[in-house]
């Protein structure tokens, strides 16, 4: 099979079309100021790009917070029962944060203003403080799950294997 190439840099200039009028509504002035007032809207100034990562800095903070009525709905759909589904959700959900917090300099690397070091620990201090808390709430969220299913011991009788008995008061020497 033969691949044509369209060359469209010579129909500009070769063109048979190129006497005709343009489309209604056309003009070549009003494209030419259009492409200046976006030349206009490129340059950025370095405060203005630092306060957009800090917005985004902010939004990677809330995230995991976000994602937890979704997190918190797909608990509810998977029972109270210890089965391989709810076990694996609860899973993920608690190794989540784990990741999360452990990754957190990279998550704001990104989002470091221009001046600092990007994978440094006091780069975006009060953003990662308010990820963590978020992160500890998700982990909340699954011990809470984990605890209604039984699988933390949180009650006297799960305790009774390391419970000691005294003598009992009856029994004398005599």
């Amino acid at each position: 099979m033969a691949h044509t190439i369209l060359e469209y840099s010579t129909l500009e200039s070769t063109s048979k079309w190129k006497n005709l009028p343009p489309p209604p509504g056309f003009s070549k002035s009003s494209s030419s100021t259009h492409k200046v007032t976006n030349s206009k809207k490129a340059v950025v100034s370095p405060e203005s790009y630092d306060a957009l990562k800090e917005k985004r800095a902010w939004d990677v903070a809330i995230a995991p917070a976000k994602s937890l009525p979704m997190q918190a709905f797909m608990l509810y759909m998977s029972g109270g029962g210890v089965q391989i589904f709810s076990i694996g959700i609860v899973f993920m959900l608690l190794l989540s944060p784990f990741k999360n917090i452990a990754g957190i300099n990279e998550a704001f690397a990104q989002y470091a203003p221009s001046k600092k070091r990007p994978k440094a620990i006091t780069t975006l201090p009060i953003h990662k403080a308010v990820y963590i808390l978020c992160n500890l709430l998700t982990l909340g969220v699954g011990l809470w799950k984990c605890r209604s299913m039984g699988l933390l011991p949180t009650g006297t009788g799960d305790w009774l294997a390391f419970e000691t008995r005294g003598p009992a008061p009856e029994i004398s020497l005599f």
